[in-house]
């Protein structure tokens, strides 16, 4: 017998009762926000005095636009979620300004070199915090137009076929709109690019979750026992073989194994959380590996890769082979335990280096220190996302908090996995850290929706409205009744017996 899905346990041991009288902790959100940008203005001046020997007026510009942008979205959370976990905003504040930080260091870089080379140059600086403007603008519509995360079921199926449609796109498109760096993952549209797939993962996450949430039933149902393990049975396993081969297309097609390796993790942990029974995650994970080894027969970039992994010294000078790993370690391995200081650095000499590489880049500047430090916040805001999806009341918002915070985990993961050669390198960007402006738009919807999550799990409960006294008629407006009282000893009827 299957146990009831976490679902159903949480009422008695995760549901909370707030007080009434609840503080919304926003005193302590604004004190945090306010050490991260202690924090990041810190990391600036390191920056330019190791960079350029003297302080500029770049920093001040910066600073000013740090401090404003997130000034703003908390006074949103304040007014538009109140009783929100207050260390959620912070954290992102924090990753986001390392990032800044990290970017215009590596642009200092580059800068000098095409000064010496006479070439012009164009610093991403300026546009992160242009995409963090517009991301902070999403992240306020989001939380002005969803006031209730459970509205967002009404809108499940849609939700999943605009999420097919975004994440296949790309690979029905020809090479010339669509690839970049061999991986065809983009939408080239006049002026500026965008990958659809930072948004299909949670119009995904929406639809697996009204879907789990409508469904669950079939899913806890145990087919026939092999080896004393009770499968799935067959006529079930519809849904995970769709998302299986939803994800191998995408990793075949569009030559991305960090996407496809992200989406089919989500799946198996929402449908874990929903059932509680584990045969699912090694269902799923047979599925995956089956498909990966065919793969890794029938295509040539698929090879590529796990060759990198394995020895990427070995393809060191092939093109796109070990080149970019390589250099990455050498620069985790010349940071060390304590880094060579912020701005002492060479991170500019691995490709892609405020992209896919920005971790490589802080572990040499800030040693295994404060890289390990900068996962344990991002470890810390996926735990209080998880704690909000534990306390939520209802079952999809459980489901939809579970599979966002576990999406910022398991990015971290394909990606710094992918840099330290724990796993094959994927194209995955590096939430919050890293440049481009899909991803932040992508991410602060995510955290927009945690946020949603958090504060209904947060909020105290209304007051029941007091029953209204029921109203007598004043005795003379009183109707009168006229009642005729049997004779002594005869019927109560008052009728003549026979």
């Amino acid at each position: 017998m299957s146990q009831p899905p976490l679902s159903d346990q949480a009422a008695s041991i995760y549901a909370t009762n707030p007080p009434r009288d609840m503080p919304t902790r926003r005193g302590t959100e604004l004190a945090m926000l306010g050490f991260a940008a202690f924090i990041v203005t810190c990391a600036f001046v390191l920056v330019q005095a190791n960079q350029e020997q003297e302080l500029s007026w770049s920093i001040v510009w910066y600073g000013l636009a740090y401090l404003g942008l997130f000034s703003v979205a908390h006074a949103a959370v304040r007014k538009w979620a109140a009783y929100a976990d207050p260390l959620i905003l912070p954290c992102v504040a924090l990753l986001n300004g390392l990032g800044l930080v990290m970017i215009y260091r590596i642009d200092l870089a580059n800068a000098e070199k095409a000064t010496q080379a006479s070439k012009d140059f164009t610093a991403d600086a300026p546009k992160q915090v242009l995409f963090t403007a517009l991301a902070l603008a999403l992240f306020l519509a989001v939380l002005i137009l969803v006031k209730d995360h459970r509205t967002l079921t009404r809108y499940g199926y849609t939700a999943g076929l605009a999420g097919m449609v975004a994440l296949a796109l790309p690979a029905l498109l020809p090479s010339s709109l669509s690839e970049v760096n061999g991986a065809k993952v983009w939408l080239k549209l006049p002026g500026f690019s965008i990958q659809p797939a930072e948004f299909s993962k949670i119009l995904l996450m929406i639809f697996f979750a009204s879907f789990l949430v409508a469904k669950r039933d079939l899913f806890m149902i145990a087919g026939r026992k092999v080896f004393g393990v009770e499968l799935p049975r067959a006529r079930d396993l519809g849904p995970l073989l769709i998302a299986a081969g939803v994800c191998l297309l995408v990793l075949v097609f569009e030559k991305d194994l960090g996407t496809s390796l992200l989406l089919f993790g989500i799946v198996l942990v929402m449908l874990y959380v929903a059932t509680e029974r584990a045969i699912w995650v090694v269902t799923g994970l047979s599925f995956f590996i089956v498909g990966c080894l065919i793969a890794y027969q029938l295509f040539t970039h698929v090879e590529q890769r796990v060759a990198n992994w394995i020895d990427p010294l070995e393809t060191y000078s092939d093109p796109g082979g070990g080149y970019q790993i390589a250099q990455g370690l050498f620069g985790l391995g010349t940071g060390g335990v304590g880094g060579t200081g912020l701005g002492a650095g060479r991170p500019e000499i691995v490709p892609e280096s405020n992209t896919d590489f920005i971790t490589a880049g802080l572990g040499e500047e800030l040693g295994f220190v404060g890289l390990a430090a900068i996962l344990m916040i991002y470890l810390l805001l996926a735990t209080r996302g998880m704690r909000s999806a534990l306390a939520v009341r209802d079952t999809f918002g459980k489901l939809l908090g579970c599979g966002l915070s576990f999406a910022i985990v398991m990015q971290v993961f394909v990606i710094v996995g992918g840099v330290t050669k724990l796993i094959p390198m994927t194209g995955i960007t590096t939430p919050f850290l890293s440049y481009g402006g899909s991803s932040l738009l992508a991410n602060y919807i995510l955290v927009a929706l945690l946020l949603r999550i958090s504060d209904a799990a947060r909020r105290p409960a209304q007051k029941p409205r007091p029953k209204q006294p029921q109203q007598q008629a004043p005795l003379a407006e009183a109707h009168t009744v006229m009642v005729q009282r049997p004779p002594a000893g005869g019927n109560p009827t008052g009728e003549p017996t026979a």
